[in-house]
């Protein structure tokens, strides 16, 4: 499995990312499936486990993958209770986004990948993430996103972009982030068949030193 930086290992982070609100986007999504039970959801990236505590209190058939062990371990902590102990180890697992070789194709009805395709160091990493993901969404299976925007400056000082690797820039605490416009984004997504279920948009939200740019957006794998 690929090294994780060590930001997402903190224990600080953890318990920064655990205490966040679930994704308002992700419940106004998933209250349009009439049975939950028989939708399953991968949340891709589950960090601290605030959406996948969500998805499995409200009975869909989740599962989850981050490739931080800390943050997998919080996560299974979070729905030990509502999944049992033994659905939990089997449903909560380390991985990076680009490991999910072992979900069959055409599995999952909506994958929730909030903050992780933009962790990609390269083209090939994006690709190859993005890639695993469309293999196992089902035909017309939803993919919500969300990605910074190389117009972020959380620190109040713009993104270097890195020598040599298109798209990839410095300036996050989390190291390189392979970073793309809401335009860029829906042209690599149509690459892997991915297209637009409404229009993508960005969100600014300020920082203690500067502001965080969002691409926000929701495809459907093409049947």
């Amino acid at each position: 499995m690929t090294k994780v930086h060590p930001f997402w290992e903190q224990p600080e982070q953890v318990e920064k990312f655990a205490a966040r609100e679930a994704d308002k986007r992700l419940l106004k999504l998933i209250s349009r499936y009439p049975h939950p039970e028989e939708t399953r959801v991968l949340d891709l990236g589950c960090a601290g486990g605030r959406n996948t505590e969500v998805l499995a209190k409200r009975k869909f058939d989740v599962y989850a993958v981050d490739a931080s062990l800390p943050m997998v371990e919080k996560t299974r902590e979070r729905v030990a209770a509502i999944l049992g102990p033994e659905e939990t180890e089997k449903r909560v697992r380390p991985g990076t986004m680009e490991d999910l070789q072992d979900f069959p194709e055409n599995s999952f009805h909506l994958v929730v990948a909030l903050g992780i395709y933009h962790n990609a160091q390269d083209q090939r990493q994006w690709d190859e993430a993005v890639q695993q993901t469309v293999r196992i969404l089902t035909p017309g299976g939803q993919l919500l996103i969300a990605n910074f925007s190389p117009k972020s400056a959380p620190n109040g000082r713009k993104l270097q972009p890195v020598p040599d690797k298109p798209h990839v820039y410095e300036g996050f605490s989390s190291g390189p982030l392979f970073l793309l416009e809401a335009n860029e984004m829906d042209v690599e997504m149509a690459h892997h068949g991915l297209f637009p279920i409404v229009a993508t948009e960005t969100v600014k939200v300020l920082t203690e030193q500067g502001h965080r740019i969002t691409v926000n957006a929701l495809y459907r794998k093409q049947a």
